[in-house]
């Protein structure tokens, strides 16, 4: 019996100029990250029996609270701090629970190979904190817009959404997008 093997990479390896990328997309990693996830990609796709998934940001409850991007934000909230969130950098977010149901039909399927698998909607950070901070108003969730060139850090790409048709072709179903989720799953940690 083959056991697949599963390389999780990020909506990170392409610079970000486009948006909507599919699995044909060149890759063009503007940071160490993105670079050795892309160079890790080549090894792993090397092999034809292994597969790639290019994640975007997974979002979801953990058992330390501070593994997602939802609980860094909710914990900056519970600090009683105001999150400054880009509104012109995008991204596919997708709840950790979804993904994972996504990778065990995948696995099941036996289709080895690179895939896109993120949320379905293209949404900035301001978007996702506004998301996020309708599910926390107990916390008084403070929200500030901000544009990426007040960013003092490393370059980020503004657009690294993701075309997801592949997979969802062998999904028995429709990849959500975070509101959607979000409204649809109120009583699901997040």
């Amino acid at each position: 019996m083959l056991i697949p093997f599963i390389f999780f990479s990020s909506d990170l390896v392409f610079d970000g100029r486009q948006g909507n990328y599919d699995e044909s997309a060149r890759p063009n990693p503007l940071s160490v990250y993105a670079k050795t996830k892309t160079d890790a990609e080549q090894l792993v796709l090397a092999n034809p029996n292994h597969t790639v998934v290019r994640l975007s940001l997974n979002g979801g409850a953990s058992r330390t609270g501070d593994r997602g991007f939802n609980e860094e934000m909710r914990r900056a909230w519970q600090a009683g701090k105001t999150l400054k969130l880009f509104v012109d950098e995008f991204r596919c977010p997708l709840p950790a629970i979804v993904t994972a149901r996504a990778i065990w039909e995948l696995v099941a399927q036996r289709k080895p190979g690179l895939y896109h698998l993120a949320g379905i909607q293209r949404l900035s950070r301001w978007q996702m904190g506004q998301f996020i901070a309708a599910r926390w108003p107990q916390l008084n969730p403070r929200l500030e817009p901000a544009a990426r060139k007040v960013y003092a850090g490393p370059p980020r790409p503004p657009d690294t959404s993701l075309n997801c048709a592949k997979i969802q072709k062998l999904l028995s179903f429709p990849l959500p997008g975070l509101g959607e989720w979000l409204v649809a799953n109120p009583n699901e940690p997040f």
